[in-house]
């Protein structure tokens, strides 16, 4: 299987972004917090944009309603998975 870096820096995949994209990170920022990419050199950030896309977050409405969007247990074992 190949491995589609995102972020060379922290070994991130496209693959792990989705899937904290997923679970409810809907920013580079979210991102950031979940994994670490794009927190060092930073050329990634705008792939990890492209990557969420706009308006693509399964959990915007929470965020609008202003309830919490993310789950740190959900990141826990998306990192332990990978």
């Amino acid at each position: 299987m190949n491995r589609v870096y995102v972020c060379s820096c922290f070994g991130v995949t496209e693959k792990q972004v989705k899937e904290h994209a997923s679970a409810g990170a809907c920013t580079p920022r979210q991102i950031a917090s979940a994994c670490k990419a794009g927190t060092d050199c930073g050329s990634c950030v705008r792939r990890i944009q492209a990557i969420l896309g706009r308006g693509n977050c399964p959990r915007r409405e929470l965020v609008d309603q202003g309830m919490p969007a993310l789950a740190v247990e959900t990141f826990t074992e998306l990192d332990e998975a990978a």
